[in-house]
C-alpha cells in the first residue's frame, strides 16, 4: 500500500466511524432540545430515558471503535477476551433481537485477532436485519489464532463486496467507506501471513480467519 492508498483508507474509515456515530449523537442533540422545551413531567422523564439510551449506544460504539480500529495501547500485546465480549454483547443488545453465543478457549488473544473478531461480530450483527443468533468462536492452535463467526436468522443481508474486500479481491477503485473496514482486515491478515474467508447461504453468514501469531 502506497502513501496515497493509506491516506484514502484512513479517510474512508473516518467517514465510516462518523456515519456510525451520527445517529446516536444526533439523538442526543435532539433529546436535549426537546428537554429544554418540554414542561410535562412524564414527557420530560421520557426525554431523560431517550438521552440515557443514546448516551449508552454512543459509549458502546466508541468502545468498539477503540478496540476494533485503535491501537488499544493500554492492553499490551494481548487483549483480555472479556473486553471483546463486553463490547460485542453491548452492540448486540443495542441492535436488539440478536442472541450471542460464545465459544472461546483462550482468556487472551493477540490484538490483531481481537480486531478481526470484533469486526466479524459487527458485520454479523449488521447482517441480522430481522434478528437471529450470532455464534462466535476463537482459539489458538499450532501458533495461530483461529476465529469463526456465524450469523444466522430469518433474513441475512450481506453485501458481497464486503466479502470480496475481506478476501482481497475487491478492485481498488471499488473501495468505499462501506468496505474500508473489511479491506483493513484483509491487510492485517495478509501482513500476519494469514487469511480471511466467508460463506453466505440463504439463512446464514459464516466468517473465518486464521492469523499466525508471529
Amino acid at each position: 500500500m502506497n502513501n496515497s492508498d493509506a491516506i484514502d483508507l484512513a479517510s474512508m474509515l473516518c467517514s465510516r466511524l462518523c456515519h456510525d456515530m451520527l445517529s446516536p449523537v444526533g439523538a442526543l442533540s435532539n433529546g436535549l432540545e426537546l428537554l429544554a422545551e418540554e414542561k410535562d413531567p412524564e414527557m420530560r422523564q421520557r426525554c431523560f430515558e431517550l438521552l440515557e439510551q443514546s448516551a449508552r449506544i454512543s459509549a458502546d460504539k466508541l468502545k468498539f471503535f477503540r478496540l476494533a480500529y485503535g491501537a488499544a495501547g493500554g492492553f499490551g500485546d494481548a487483549v483480555d477476551v472479556s473486553e471483546a465480549k463486553a463490547v460485542v454483547d453491548a452492540l448486540a443488545g443495542d441492535a436488539k433481537r440478536v442472541e450471542v453465543n460464545w465459544a472461546l478457549s483462550e482468556s487472551h488473544l493477540p490484538k490483531p485477532a481481537v480486531k478481526v473478531l470484533l469486526n466479524f461480530a459487527h458485520i454479523g450483527i449488521d447482517s441480522l436485519v430481522r434478528g437471529g443468533t450470532l455464534d462466535i468462536g476463537a482459539e489458538i492452535r499450532d501458533g495461530a489464532s483461529e476465529i469463526v463467526v456465524r450469523a444466522a436468522g430469518a433474513k441475512v443481508a450481506f453485501d458481497e463486496s464486503i466479502g470480496a474486500a475481506l478476501e482481497g479481491n475487491l478492485p481498488r477503485e471499488n473501495l468505499s467507506s462501506r468496505t474500508a473496514a473489511a479491506h483493513l482486515l484483509y491487510l492485517l491478515a495478509d501482513h500476519a501471513g494469514g487469511g480471511l474467508q466467508y460463506k453466505l447461504t440463504g439463512d446464514a453468514l459464516v466468517l473465518g480467519a486464521v492469523l499466525p501469531n508471529g
